[in-house]
């Protein structure tokens, strides 16, 4: 399902005002909701490939491996 050009998978509850929606999922969390001025607030966690975050950024990116650190004592 389509939303205002977003795509929802699984099921939602919807909430319409009279200037606003809001979307709840199905733990009855509000995972985004559009404000009287029109703007959509889209509160989910986004997963990304590699080449979807290099083309929002622009520009290639190269992924380092996260360095462990021993306490000295």
């Amino acid at each position: 399902m389509k939303l205002k050009g977003i795509e929802l998978k699984g099921t939602y509850k919807v909430i319409c005002y009279a200037t606003w929606f809001e979307v709840y999922n199905e733990k009855g969390n509000m995972i985004y909701y559009e404000n009287s001025n029109g703007k959509i607030i889209d509160e989910r966690v986004k997963e990304l490939t590699i080449e979807e975050i290099e083309k929002l950024l622009g520009y290639k990116i190269k992924i380092k491996g996260e360095t462990k650190w021993k306490k000295k004592k």
